[in-house]
């Protein structure tokens, strides 16, 4: 099994605080998730996060209007430019105070970053200059307000900027030094911190918003002087500007209703102005009418930014309470991306049997399915009063399983999305681990009250049997996928395996002398592993009943340091224990996460660390340090747990904002919490190429990244891609087939794989090596969602499982990536086949009816034919066929192939735009 795991995505969580941005073509949503940067494709339904990290969340990003450089600052100031198309560091740099705001200037040659009460401009690194001895080159500092700077505003032509501030004023700032004495005002009046300045689209305007819900329109206008001659003043060919002056021509108010302005933006060359509000409205104007278009609602929490595309069609809002990220297309009211993240710490994930999906369950109550590919969260479930401890699918069926500390076991349909069976025990009782049979038909689970596992039938939800032996509450359960025998662990230093199936019901008990706090089977049910208390990891045997495995996991776990310790990381006893671990798809590997900064992955024949993975480096979280600070260590403690959020100004400022994800409970009477970094549950994909792992900072992916990886097999001096195409051009087919999977490029593969003729594939698949089974089994799979020829690739399938069935039958575990890869295009062919044909029923019998024979002619012969338009005649020698494609129905002929007759919508696609 490969073990090059990197980092590449972020599930869970859309949105925590800072601003976000659209890219300059308005496809892309850029939103900061703590100490991380994620983008979400809103046209191709795809998301990403940029593997780096913050030491700290971020507090403000900006991406140029050109698209290459993203830089992201953190609340420490400390910035990391990144080459936003290359997804590369480019520098890291620390600024040394705190940032509110960067902007990009719109061509490009600078940028403005509002630090305290200074407006600081720097000139942005240039990709042309190959040696740059420093990149970030300060440009000009300006110095004028009394109080901290809340947002920027460029000019259109990149020659002013506009800055409010918490001093209730806005000032205007020149770039060049000429125009100094043009641009050298402070705009004020307010009766509130100023929220935004904006310039009108032909600059001769400038609206300000203030907090209190007032909006201001400046106009540069002339002084008004007693002894002016306004006929002189025509006559004179230059205007002398200092008789000019900026000047409040209009005011107008939103009254809110004692809410005040949360967040604001305008788009210029629409006139159009969006504020967000402390009570989740927000509401668009048209300027300089102050014309209300619209007004909704997206919650009961403050909207903490705003940002509208380039073209205006499109308003993004982030909400940093609940982690709510919504894209709000205006004109037709409709929401293009409505995401939001779990409000609380996050206790089981689950794949589903195919791979595609990712189930949560958290603290809040809630259980989200999310896409792996677009990174989207697909449902949510809320039946669940308290919280959720363990979800986990059925072996096949769509149906999901739950159980939860409210005293239920739920079980839910994810092709209706419903709640269909609630689970009961005879008493009120919390569950806190789950099991379900492979075949669906009974599930279990386990509770900390009275140490007794419960029985269910799902066909009938009553309660079977209450298997009863073990001493201490029941930490863990897992049922094995191939026999069927259940497992369960105890704090009572046991391990039990029962045979609830047969007819004897013996029970087998292990001793394991710690108490275990995680389980799981090897996927051929023949070994089972546990992690106890002590740090160790150990295997037993199931049918021998010995102890044939132990990893001493205590020297690779990472647990961190608190900032109340006054040690490092290394001298620490906390928390060098797993509370999770899991197999891989064919046993050999083994992945562990607990209550620490640590996920490892281990050989299990070898009982060594393969790789270890730091789960984040967010020095806000308690358990990331390693090292002590003793310069922040004083006789009271250390300096960071002084709580100095009293000594703000905003009232807001000082209200405790923890991170979501917080561990509930703990001491009440401390004013603060701090979040502890942990992880609460690992497991691999089905599709053995990524594993994911809940964590306090959201759902991490960490795959195997096969695209970029050229991995020849078996390669000799006489395989090339000019030897591979004379192959084919000779016709010998086998050969080029086999030595283009020897090659391993994709490009020679999808040539010579639709090469081959028809008639040629039962042969060349008997004559097949298995060694190569596998990987042409994953690559048709793969290849097949993409690809229109269906028929073509059944073909393939079926020649491949009649010629090597039993071969896969006797070895299921190298063909289990490769097997889910062909039933995932199995599936959506029969959908997509059933799909079509409910919708050219009529069509059919119309083309059926109308091609000039009887009824019983029509019988005599099973084709249909197509026509190429309506008033053209079928051929004699046509053969028609119905073709699962985009397009509907195709008509195949033995000379060439018909165009498509006519469109057919999938509707299962309709709205897949509108999360």
């Amino acid at each position: 099994m490969k073990s090059d795991f990197k980092f590449s995505n972020l599930l869970g969580t859309v949105y925590r605080q800072g601003n976000i941005i659209f890219s300059n073509d308005g496809t892309q949503l850029l939103s900061p998730v703590g100490n991380r940067v994620s983008v979400f494709d809103l046209i191709n339904n795809k998301s990403f996060t940029f593997e780096y990290e913050h030491r700290k969340n971020i507090a403000t990003i900006d991406l140029n209007k050109q698209g290459t450089l993203l830089i992201s600052v953190d609340e420490d100031g400390r910035a990391i430019l990144t080459n936003f198309k290359a997804k590369t560091v480019l520098h890291h740099f620390n600024f040394k105070e705190k940032c509110y705001q960067v902007k990009f200037s719109p061509d490009g040659k600078l940028f403005a970053l509002a630090t305290g009460r200074f407006l600081q401009i720097w000139k942005t690194p240039d990709a042309t200059e190959d040696r740059q001895f420093a990149p970030f080159v300060r440009y000009r500092v300006h110095a004028g307000h009394f109080q901290d700077i809340l947002s920027l505003t460029w000019s259109l032509d990149s020659r002013f900027i506009i800055s409010t501030s918490k001093d209730l004023t806005a000032r205007i700032w020149s770039i060049d030094s000429e125009e100094k004495d043009l641009a050298s005002m402070t705009f004020a009046g307010h009766r509130d911190y100023v929220m935004g300045a904006f310039f009108s689209a032909d600059q001769e305007k400038i609206y300000t918003v203030s907090k209190d819900g007032a909006l201001f329109v400046w106009e540069f206008t002339k002084k008004s002087t007693d002894d002016e001659d306004d006929d002189d003043e025509e006559e004179e060919e230059d205007i002398d500007i200092s008789k000019y002056s900026w000047r409040i021509t209009q005011k107008h108010f939103f009254y809110a209703n004692q809410c005040k302005v949360k967040c604001v933006t305008f788009h210029a060359p629409s006139n159009m102005l969006v504020v967000g509000f402390t009570n989740g409205e927000f509401r668009l104007y048209e300027l300089p009418h102050f014309t209300l278009l619209q007004q909704l609602s997206m919650g009961q929490n403050p909207i903490n930014t705003v940002a509208v595309n380039s073209s205006g069609e499109w308003l993004a809002f982030g909400s940093s309470k609940l982690g709510q990220l919504l894209v709000y297309e205006w004109q037709s009211e409709s929401y293009i991306l409505k995401q939001q993240g779990h409000f609380d710490a996050t206790n089981s994930l689950t794949y589903s049997p195919d791979g595609s999906r990712v189930v949560t369950a958290a603290e809040d109550g809630k259980i989200k399915v999310w896409d792996v590919v677009s990174g989207f969260c697909l449902a949510t479930f809320q039946e669940h009063t308290s919280s959720v401890t363990q979800v986990q699918f059925a072996k096949r069926g769509q149906v999901l399983f739950s159980s939860s500390l409210d005293g239920t076991v739920r079980a839910w349909d994810l092709i209706r999305y419903r709640n269909f069976r609630t689970f009961t025990a005879a008493e009120r009782i919390q569950f806190n681990c789950l099991a379900v049979d492979p075949s669906g038909e009974v599930v279990c689970a386990g509770s900390l009250d009275n140490f007794d596992i419960h029985v269910w039938s799902v066909q009938t939800g009553q309660l079977l049997d209450t298997l009863s032996g073990h001493e201490g509450p029941v930490s863990c359960l897992a049922f094995s996928q191939e026999n069927s025998v259940l497992a369960s662990a105890s704090w009572d230093k046991t391990v039990r395996v029962w045979s609830i199936f047969g007819r004897s019901q013996q029970v087998e008990p292990f001793d394991v002398y710690s108490d275990v706090l995680a389980l799981t089977i090897r996927p051929d049910g023949k070994q089972v592993a546990v992690s106890t208390l002590k740090g160790q990891i150990l295997m037993i045997d199931i049918e021998s009943g010995q102890q044939v495995g132990n990893i001493d996991c205590r020297k690779d776990i990472i647990s961190g340091r608190h900032l109340e310790d006054r040690f490092t990381s290394k001298n620490s006893e906390r928390s060098k224990y797993f509370t999770s671990i899991h197999f891989s798809f064919d046993g050999m590997a083994l992945v562990a996460g607990g209550n620490n900064n640590s996920i490892c992955l281990y050989d299990v024949p070898n009982e060594v660390l393969l790789k270890r993975f730091t789960v984040s480096r967010n020095m806000t979280l308690n358990g990331t340090l390693e090292f002590l600070n003793s310069s922040r260590m004083t006789e009271a403690g250390s300096l960071d747990l002084i709580d100095d959020a009293g000594e703000n100004s905003d009232l807001e400022d000082r209200i405790d904002n923890t991170l979501p994800g917080a561990k509930t409970g703990g001491d009440l009477s401390s004013r603060k919490t701090r979040p502890e970094i942990r992880v609460t549950a690992v497991e691999f994909s089905p599709t053995a190429n990524a594993f994911a792992a809940a964590s306090t900072e959201g759902l991490l992916i960490y795959s195997v990244d096969e695209a970029l990886m050229f991995d020849p097999f078996d390669l000799d001096m006489d395989i090339t891609p000019q030897n591979t195409l004379e192959s084919l051009r000779e016709k010998e087919y086998s050969n080029a087939f086999v030595m283009a999977f020897r090659l391993n490029e994709d490009y020679l593969i999808n040539k010579i794989y639709e090469a081959i003729p028809v008639s040629e594939i039962p042969l060349l698949c008997n004559n097949l090596p298995v060694v190569y089974l596998a990987r042409i089994l994953k690559f048709i799979g793969d290849f097949s969602m993409e690809s229109q020829h269906i028929e073509f690739n059944l073909l393939w399938i079926k020649a491949l499982l009649s010629a090597h069935g039993s071969y896969i039958n006797g070895h299921k575990h190298l063909f289990s990536a490769a097997m889910r890869s062909v039933q995932r295009f199995i599936g959506r062919v029969a959908k997509d086949v059933v799909t079509t044909s409910t919708n050219n029923k009529y069509a059919y019998r119309f083309l059926t009816s109308t091609d000039g024979r009887t009824e019983s002619e029509g019988d005599e012969q099973d084709t249909i034919h197509v026509l190429d338009d309506a008033s053209s005649e079928p051929e004699d020698d046509e053969v028609a066929m119905e073709s699962d494609d985009e397009e509907g129905w195709v008509g195949f002929t033995e000379k060439n192939t018909k165009m498509p007759l006519q469109p057919v919508a999938d509707e299962d696609d309709s709205d897949e735009d509108l999360i």
